[in-house]
């Protein structure tokens, strides 16, 4: 059979029509998925969360600045501003006030607490511990923390982890922190500008291994880190409630290249960070943060070596602290 000339343009019209309306069903396809995409409860709140840190040049500050890159990609629509502290005490204010979200804090600064509301404080994870460092000039004649009377040394600011553990230390070593020492109220940065420039004869950091700071300082200037090994009994005995949080602990050779003259192990004590929040932060927000957490320990320890131990054996065992029911429930989803 012969087609017409009629036959051929209606046939072209229809296949015209029929390629049409399939573009047109993808279209609105894709649109619709596009809507749902955009419009689903992502099932946390999208928006800023105040993230109180640290200080300057400190570990908690690298380590907020890069869990703020991880969460970017974990938690679209979810922005942390980074908010720099005094330190732990601070943090724990700031978290109780609702000026942050969420907060680092050693698990001693939580134990010692004593303003308002401390009950509505949460634990997320146990990240890595702090490490008690006392960092003098290499030549210094201070080789243990009783060779400090008399002397100016940095105890951190009013509000830090390390002003509190300092003063147990000085108590340790029989002198009075504000009779035996001429104290200087500094965090680590200002402290170890100060060492350098001869304005303070030693200083106290409590800080993951490496600090920044004490880095950069030993490769511009000769430093020693001296042992607190031998004032670990006598810290057990003023810790707060019975909680302890404080244990027996190596600063490896290694930790520090830079020292002179060669660097060794050196005996002293460790303590828990803690990353805390408030019961009443969303339990979804809670969740995905500590996944990010979580996930994001290989990428943040190969720039913050002390996050490399942050796994889910250690993370759960945050006392003095309960988890919040948004931990719980990540921990309880990944449980074997």
């Amino acid at each position: 059979m012969t087609s017409t000339p009629g036959t051929l343009l209606r046939a072209a019209a229809r296949s015209r029509l029929c390629r049409a309306a399939a573009v047109l069903v993808l279209l609105v396809g894709a649109g619709a998925g596009w809507w749902y995409s955009a419009t689903r409860d992502p099932g946390y709140p999208t928006g800023v969360s105040g993230f109180a840190t640290g200080v300057s040049q400190g570990v908690y500050d690298r380590y907020g600045k890069l869990l703020s890159q991880s969460l970017a990609t974990d938690l679209p629509g979810v922005r942390l501003r980074l908010d720099n502290s005094e330190g732990s005490i601070d943090n724990i204010d700031r978290v109780l006030s609702g000026r942050d979200s969420f907060a680092i804090a050693t698990a001693d600064s939580v134990a010692a607490y004593q303003g308002p509301g401390k009950d509505r404080l949460r634990a997320i994870a146990r990240l890595y511990d702090d490490y008690l460092q006392l960092v003098v000039p290499a030549d210094s004649p201070v080789h243990s923390a009783k060779d400090l009377r008399g002397l100016t040394v940095g105890i951190g600011q009013d509000r830090s982890g390390v002003a509190l553990v300092a003063k147990k230390l000085l108590a340790g070593a029989g002198l009075n922190p504000d009779t035996d020492i001429h104290p200087a109220k500094l965090g680590v940065a200002d402290a170890a500008a100060a060492l350098q420039a001869g304005r303070l004869d030693a200083f106290f950091w409590s800080g993951g291994l490496p600090t920044a700071a004490l880095t950069d300082l030993s490769a511009q200037y000769p430093i020693r880190i001296v042992p607190l090994g031998d004032l670990a009994e006598s810290v057990h005995q003023q810790e707060h409630g019975g909680t302890d949080a404080y244990r027996a602990a190596t600063i490896p050779a290694d930790a520090y290249p830079k020292l002179k003259p060669a660097p060794t192990a050196v005996a002293t004590m460790a303590v828990p960070n803690l990353l805390i929040t408030r019961d009443d932060v969303d339990p979804g927000l809670v969740e995905g943060i500590t996944r990010s957490v979580l996930d994001s320990r290989d990428n943040i320890g190969a720039s913050v070596h002390a996050a490399q131990v942050v796994d889910l054996r250690t993370a759960v065992y945050t006392a003095p602290l309960a988890l919040h029911e948004g931990a719980r429930r990540y921990y309880r989803s990944v449980k074997p």
